[in-house]
């Protein structure tokens, strides 16, 4: 098993893609703590990871909050020591024209898509760099790679993700830590089952493989980026997308 016994940080792992990453880890034989705002939902897949004999631990985490971030990492690394790999899944979108948006969701976005994740990364990173290994992978988003209508600052936070992943790779290359960065299209979670039924629709027209993704198609790939078939691989941004965006 491509995971067993590393121990790993999902955010995001309460729900949606986070928490479907967090649970292939865990069956993969994993040792993962989930991160997350949503306190309920964090409890209760931890309490439905017991009852399959799972290790996962749950660990509340707001990304918007420096002194959050602190002691999540803090709690992780007194239980665990060094993390072998971190999953920055946590995201946060609302549809909305740019024009209409109120300045504090900008800084919603960006904290949480963006800043949060830079900040939990500098947290974890000097065990990873003392030992020499270790392996990062962000969740960004294709609108980050292609833009999206109704989300140019959630956009905007994703592209910066994209740009994060590959400068933290250039960089910390030299302690044999790979960064790299998976980008879903439309994914079946409950940020997108909010969204007008008109406009999921429409998303799944456009898109060759004409359905939306499950969200243990996304695990799938970030578990690809953490085991040992991507050893020589860094840097690097894969699109799960079912065709929808094609970047060369």
């Amino acid at each position: 098993m491509e995971v067993h016994g590393r121990t790993v940080i999902v955010t995001g792992g309460a729900s949606g893609i986070g928490r479907a990453t967090a649970f292939l880890l865990a069956r993969e034989g994993a040792r993962v703590f989930v991160g997350d705002v949503d306190e309920r939902g964090g409890a209760s897949a931890a309490e439905e990871a017991k009852a399959e004999g799972l290790m996962l631990d749950f660990l509340p985490l707001d990304l918007t909050q420096e002194a959050s971030i602190a002691e999540f990492a803090a709690a992780v690394h007194g239980r665990a020591g060094r993390v072998d790999g971190l999953v920055n899944g946590a995201g946060w979108d609302a549809i909305q024209p740019f024009l209409e948006n109120p300045p504090e969701m900008w800084e919603r976005l960006i904290a949480i898509n963006l800043l949060g994740a830079i900040r939990l990364t500098r947290a974890v990173l000097p065990p990873m760099v003392e030992a020499r290994q270790g392996k990062i992978v962000n969740i960004s988003s294709d609108a980050g790679r292609v833009g999206s209508t109704g989300e140019t600052v959630y956009a905007a936070a994703k592209g910066g993700l994209i740009a994060f992943t590959k400068s933290l790779a250039r960089e910390i290359a030299r302690y044999r830590i790979n960064v790299n960065c998976v980008c879903p299209g439309p994914t079946d979670t409950p940020l997108f089952q909010r969204q007008p039924e008109r406009m999921r629709e429409a998303l799944t027209r456009v898109i060759p493989f004409r359905r939306i993704a499950a969200p243990h198609e996304i695990a799938e790939a970030v578990m690809f980026f953490l085991g040992p078939r991507t050893d020589y691989i860094t840097g690097q941004v894969l699109s799960v997308s079912g065709g929808l965006t094609m970047v060369g």
